[in-house]
């Protein structure tokens, strides 16, 4: 809506004066008896004409409250695109990372328990060598939903790049964490994954460290990943 001129000036003293009533009013202060209650306008300022424009305002007002809201939506939904992996249904590193670091701040401060599992997939290149991209990216996918499936809520996966997993196990002591990454190898290994005419097996190594307090999230991560290789090695020996 566009008012020009001597009319805009005129609008803009009756706004002025609706503010000031309004502002009155909520500080317990009457509207003199002149007043008709719609804004603070008198009957002789409150036209068809005025009318007319407060409701094409009001119209106005309410059509950028339903954009705000729409750009909102717009916004968490694009935040969770962003935190997510662009091939599985986990979060991606950079969102792990912070995840990780949260739960290191958390443990130091709380003296909460948390282990980090890491996870990754033997001989994956022969994988695509043998089926294809297609049935690697059908095997990442496996792991991402077979890992999600089975852990608690509070758990948090992500998919550090390639062939590489990782779990943070909250309120969880390194024994029990071994336990349920155990499990969770058992689980990815039990079943191959179909894609096509080809039946693809997996392979997983592991590894499972307690997440000191208030450490680096990369350290943490290279913790369990040096004892996951040495598991790897100790299965290959």
């Amino acid at each position: 809506m566009k008012i020009s001129g001597a009319r805009a000036e005129a609008f803009s003293a009756i706004r002025r004066r609706a503010l000031t009533a309004a502002g009155a009013q909520a500080t317990g202060q009457a509207a003199s008896a002149d007043k008709v209650g719609f804004l603070g306008l008198t009957e002789a300022e409150l036209t068809p004409q005025v009318q007319g424009a407060l409701k094409t305002l009001l119209g106005e007002i309410d059509d950028l409250r339903g954009e705000v809201t729409r750009l909102k939506s717009q916004l968490i939904e694009m935040e969770g695109l962003a935190d997510q992996d662009v091939l599985t249904p986990v979060l991606n590193r950079r969102a792990f990372m912070r995840e990780l670091g949260r739960i290191s701040t958390f443990a130091a401060r709380y003296g909460a328990s948390a282990s980090l599992v890491y996870l990754d997939l033997d001989g994956f290149k022969s994988v695509n060598d043998r089926f294809g991209h297609a049935a690697g990216d059908a095997a990442l996918r496996a792991v991402a939903e077979r890992l999600t499936a089975h852990i608690r809520d509070s758990d948090i996966v992500g998919r550090l790049g390639g062939d590489e997993f990782a779990v943070i196990m909250v309120q969880a002591d390194e024994i029990t964490a071994q336990a349920k990454a155990d499990s969770l190898v058992r689980l990815i290994e039990r079943e191959p994954v179909q894609c096509g005419e080809w039946s693809v097996p997996l392979h997983v190594s592991v590894g499972v460290r307690l997440i000191d307090p208030g450490i680096d999230p990369e350290a943490a991560l290279a913790q369990a990943d040096a004892t996951m290789y040495l598991q790897k090695r100790e299965r290959q020996a």
